[in-house]
């Protein structure tokens, strides 16, 4: 069961302020991602939970603010209410586990670079920001993207003083 659309709509609205397009159905996912098939998206998959208010959505306006090196395109589907935007959103990100928040940036179709719920709990959004600053900086240039470019956040070396046996519920 979904939750209440008041209780999601202030979550919904902080990131929908900072333009990123809010997909509610199965087909808008669909087309958001047709349209960025040859370009760079960043999916956003809110949450209700405390690490997305505190942490996922600031990390995102922080980024936003941060850089000129943007993805073309910004989307986002709120898991526990969007159910079947969510999953379908999901499809595009084979043999990588559900979790929310989440963040994925695609290039040319294919997500190259997952923020997962685990590498958001417990860092701030700073951090986190930061994170999503470098997989911009390598993904979103005309350039092809170095061999060495980032996949995932690596949590050990951002200084966020989270101790290596740190593990997420996911």
């Amino acid at each position: 069961m979904p939750y209440p659309k008041q209780m999601v709509q202030p979550m919904r609205q902080e990131l929908t302020q900072l333009g990123v397009e809010e997909l509610r159905t199965p087909d808008e996912v669909d087309a958001a991602f047709d349209q960025a098939d040859d370009e760079t998206l960043l999916l956003v998959i809110n949450s209700v939970c405390g690490c997305a208010a505190g942490n996922a959505r600031p990390a995102v306006s922080k980024a936003k603010e941060a850089t000129e090196q943007h993805p073309d395109h910004y989307v986002t589907v709120f898991a526990g209410q969007d159910l079947e935007a969510t999953e379908r959103a999901r499809e595009y990100l084979p043999g990588i586990p559900p979790s929310s928040p989440f963040f994925a940036l695609f290039r040319e179709g294919q997500p190259v670079y997952v923020v997962e719920r685990k590498h958001i709990e417990g860092r701030n959004a700073e951090v986190i920001a930061q994170d999503l600053l470098e997989a911009f900086d390598a993904y979103c240039g005309e350039e092809v993207p170095p061999a060495d470019a980032p996949s995932r956040p690596d949590p050990s070396s951002s200084g966020d003083g989270l101790p290596s046996t740190f593990q997420s519920i996911t």
